[in-house]
């Protein structure tokens, strides 16, 4: 389905549709491709999905005042589908169906580089990361952070003249950390923020990784500086490499806990950067981005004349605390894909497993 713009009832239906409890970004690419990415049919085929068991859909009276406020703050609310959403974030399977942006979306069309790195970062680290965004910014690239102390913060300091976006755990008009009040409202009139959550929505520590999914999404390349051996720095530098992005390292003294994150990742093959020449000669490897990805194309291959409870138990049985890769999980369990992906897909609707935004899944 080729690119285009919802009218407002389209964009309540999305709303209701991915706003409704326990409904992924997996699990709303699943379903819209069994609707030809028609999310009034998608909503109106739920109950049958979940062979009629409880299920609360979100209400439109709900979706109709989240837009409300998205409207009266002017904070835009981009779908997948869109020609304005940004073409990298796209790219990435699944992407998120929807984003607010507060700010000016042109600047996620962009080619953008993340700027990344440790909250307790030394000084010469946080001057470095400013320096570079600085440069970054200067030479045409869109410099993209998580609005988090330390190495974030200086980035976002360093690009903002020539552009920076914020991408937020929690809402798009929820400040955090407090401290970065200021740079969130200069952010908010020279940049943009970036969020995927609804609006007052206020971040829990199991929605970082999914900030971190879309800060690698939106970015060409990934460049750390300062990164502990146990950081979420690392998790994005991790999602980066899935999405195919260039991953690049900052070294540093062996004797700074600090940077060990970094060395490991230059072990593994990440680029070492010292300068932002060096992150352009490597993006400049980078001829193409991976083509978007195609949501609701493709036949229905749900299957749904096979006996679900038995596909059920069968993926509960080979379920773990650990987030398991799906496409492992339906390999492992021998059944048809198209009966494992509608027992996955029941069993995400109705709580009784949980996936990762990434399609990752784990018992609960």
């Amino acid at each position: 389905m080729g690119l285009r713009e919802l009218n407002r009832d389209e964009r309540l239906d999305w709303l209701r549709l991915i706003r409704t409890p326990t409904l992924g970004p997996v699990a709303f690419r699943d379903i819209m491709r069994r609707t030809n990415g028609d999310a009034a049919k998608a909503l109106e085929i739920l109950p049958e999905l979940t062979r009629g068991k409880r299920f609360e859909i979100f209400s439109r009276d709900a979706a109709e005042a989240e837009l409300e406020a998205h409207e009266s703050q002017d904070i835009h609310l981009l779908a997948s589908c869109e020609p304005d959403y940004p073409d990298a974030l796209r790219a990435i399977d699944p992407p998120p169906p929807l984003i607010s942006v507060w700010g000016e979306p042109s600047i996620l069309r962009r080619p953008c580089v993340a700027v990344i790195g440790s909250r307790n970062a030394s000084a010469i680290g946080q001057r470095f990361a400013g320096q570079i965004a600085r440069e970054l910014g200067e030479a045409g690239l869109t410099v993209i952070s998580g609005l988090a102390r330390g190495i974030d913060t200086q980035a976002h300091w360093g690009a903002l003249e020539t552009g920076t976006a914020a991408v937020l755990g929690g809402a798009a008009d929820h400040v955090y950390p407090s401290q970065n009040a200021d740079l969130y409202d200069h952010i908010r009139s020279k940049g943009a923020l970036v969020s995927e959550s609804p609006l007052g929505y206020r971040a829990t520590a199991r929605d970082f990784p999914r900030r971190n999914r879309i800060i690698s999404g939106l970015s060409m390349g990934v460049v750390v500086i300062e990164a502990a051996e146990r950081s979420g720095t690392l998790i994005t530098a991790r999602y980066a490499l899935e999405q195919g992005r260039e991953v690049m390292a900052a070294p540093g003294s062996p004797l700074d806990p600090r940077v060990k994150g970094c060395h490991r990742l230059l072990k593994q093959g990440a680029a070492l950067i010292e300068n932002a020449q060096d992150v352009l000669y490597v993006l400049g490897d980078v001829h193409e981005m991976q083509e978007p990805s195609q949501l609701y194309t493709g036949p229905d291959s749900f299957d749904y004349n096979g006996d679900l409870d038995k596909a059920k138990a069968a993926i509960k049985s080979l379920l773990s605390p650990t987030p398991t890769p799906r496409n492992d999980i339906i390999r492992l369990s021998g059944l048809p894909i198209a009966l494992a992906s509608a027992a996955l897909l029941e069993m995400e609707l109705l709580g009784e497993i949980f996936v990762e935004t990434d399609g990752k899944v784990s018992g609960v």
